[in-house]
């Protein structure tokens, strides 16, 4: 089987940046820069603080048409970019090809029991794990004992699979047992291919964990250099959203079998893989960051070693969003802000269903949402759908994507519907550009709005935290700071303390340049194998 291309899925030749090495290669899942958002932003961000950086970008994506044209321009300091698509090889037609290696098959089976007794308070148990996928990877290449066609076409690997259904599925279609473990195991082929071909890096960094952060953990057991792991939300907990609202994974139980308090069998696979992929990543890493302390705690409950994980809240660019706040007028506009793309995680539909209220009781405020709707067109035809059933045609406005510098003089609050967040970046972009915000209680949004510490509190409420998907509840937050100046500017002047003492981008930056000095440092140890000279590049001062 051929080897996936590395190609960009744009034309513009901008995007075929190759290079022979880099300084920091960043692992990059369905985000920068082909998707816009926040993680897109912070990346972005990250590589623009640090111009001296040599930056190469390897971009996994799930198929090519799920992608556009980049998002973003890349920077100078971006020598190299590679494209893959990890669900777009499988095929229906292959045939068997050989018998297979029975002790390769030992050790596959080997190493799903040890994922199945994972204990992740036992340093043993970590130890024994990645020393077990470390014996496995050099079967993985092309032509070896246990490469992808062995696996997914050889006899044994039918037998195999025969026999794992038998033992352990409680779903009655072996049919779909067979094809849920092909499209979940082919991936990890393509990656494997994927890190060995791709260029030397002094250190790697991935911006999540899932394939991402398989691939890092493929990178550091293959080279030895450092890596960083850097998680805006926690990849396994917004992927059990995802699996819980995906209508894909088949259930096929008749209505004797289900059990309301079990979870059906293929959605408990897919977690359970994804669970893996996240513990591997966390043992692998060097340096495994959090933005806020709730998260932390999270990784370490998920496996991550407690003395390698840290909190780097996000930064934003105060000197230019401060200036926005002389653009505003004096007069409180009427409106309120999602800034997001459409899709179900944010819960639009929420903040749609809000408005009927805030409008009945303040007709002059309007709705703008001002983000992308081509990620999901349905659920955006869905909520331009209830926009029009609410007779809001007129006050709820789908601008698509808008700079933000050019938004924010123009807005009264910002709105967070979501009903999963990190430390979302757009309340900071408000608090600074001098708009205050009313979020769900999800992520750090409380921490956020009413401050972490002691001092922290005593700053004030920059806004007000509501239930998750409480339309009542969200639309009354918001009249109360409409309508009510002081207790807006009240709220004004907390937000803009709080981004001015605690979130600014170059206290970001310091903690990012001390991770990447100690990391980079660490990959001068270690040679370039085509040259024999360390590869380049301090990170100054």
């Amino acid at each position: 089987m051929n080897a996936p291309a590395l190609r960009p899925v744009a034309g513009d030749a901008s995007y075929q940046r190759r290079a022979k090495d880099c300084d920091v290669m960043l692992l990059l899942e369905g985000t920068f820069p082909y998707v816009s958002g926040g993680v897109s932003s912070w990346v972005n961000q990250i590589i623009r603080g640090f111009p001296e950086i040599r930056f190469g970008l390897c971009f996994i994506g799930s198929r090519p048409d799920d992608y556009g044209t980049p998002k973003y321009a890349l920077p100078d300091n971006v020598v190299h970019l590679e494209t893959h698509f990890i669900h777009e090889h499988l095929s229906a037609t292959e045939v068997v090809r050989s018998r297979g290696d029975a002790k390769a098959f030992e050790r596959i089976d080997e190493l799903h029991a040890m994922f199945r007794a994972y204990d992740r308070t036992d340093a043993t148990s970590h130890s024994a794990l990645v020393a077990q996928l470390g014996e496995l990877i050099p079967m993985m290449e092309d032509g070896g004992k246990m490469d992808q066609d062995t696996f997914l076409f050889s006899k044994r690997s039918w037998d195999y699979l025969a026999s794992q259904y038998r033992i352990f599925c409680t779903d009655p279609s072996f049919v779909d047992y067979f094809w849920t473990v092909r499209i979940m195991h082919q991936p990890v082929w393509t990656l494997a291919r994927v890190a060995r071909q791709l260029i030397p890096a002094r250190c790697y960094h991935t911006i999540s964990t899932g394939y991402a952060g398989f691939l890092g953990a493929l990178m550091k057991m293959q080279t030895g250099r450092p890596l960083i792991l850097s998680e805006h939300g926690i990849y396994t907990k917004e992927r059990k959203i995802d699996l819980f609202q995906s209508e894909w994974i088949r259930d096929n139980r008749n209505v004797f079998e289900k059990d309301a308090s079990q979870i059906p069998y293929f959605r408990e696979m897919w977690i359970r893989f994804f669970e893996a992929l996240g513990r591997l990543c966390y043992q692998a890493s060097n340096e495994i960051v959090a933005l806020y302390e709730t998260n932390r705690l999270r990784q370490v409950h998920d496996g991550a070693p407690a003395e390698r994980t840290r909190n780097i809240p996000n930064g934003i660019d105060l000197p230019r969003l401060s200036k926005l706040r002389a653009l505003r007028s004096e007069k409180i506009p009427p409106v309120l802000c999602l800034l997001g793309r459409v899709v179900p995680i944010k819960d639009v539909k929420t903040f749609i269903r809000a408005m009927r209220t805030v409008v009945n009781q303040y007709p002059e405020a309007e709705a703008w949402i001002a983000g992308p709707e081509d990620e999901d067109q349905a659920y955006a035809g869905e909520c331009h759908a209830i926009a029009d059933g609410l007779g809001l045609t007129d006050k709820v406005k789908f601008l698509g994507f808008q700079k933000i510098d050019e938004l924010m003089p123009k807005i009264g609050l910002v709105v967070l519907s979501s009903i999963s967040e990190a430390l979302p970046l757009v309340l900071l972009e408000g608090f600074a550009a001098g708009v205050p915000a009313v979020a769900t209680d999800v992520g750090s949004c409380r921490q956020l709005i009413y401050g972490l510490s002691e001092e922290d509190q005593a700053l004030g409420a920059a806004g007000d935290v509501v239930g998750i998907a409480q339309p009542q509840a969200l639309a009354d937050a918001a009249l109360k700071l409409l309508t009510d100046p002081q207790r807006w500017h009240a709220a004004q002047a907390a937000g803009i303390a709080r981004v001015e003492r605690y979130y600014t981008q170059d206290m970001m930056f310091g903690a990012y340049r001390e991770l990447y000095q100690r990391s980079l440092a660490h990959g001068n140890a270690h040679t370039d194998a085509a040259s024999g000279q360390p590869l380049r590049c301090p990170v100054r001062h």
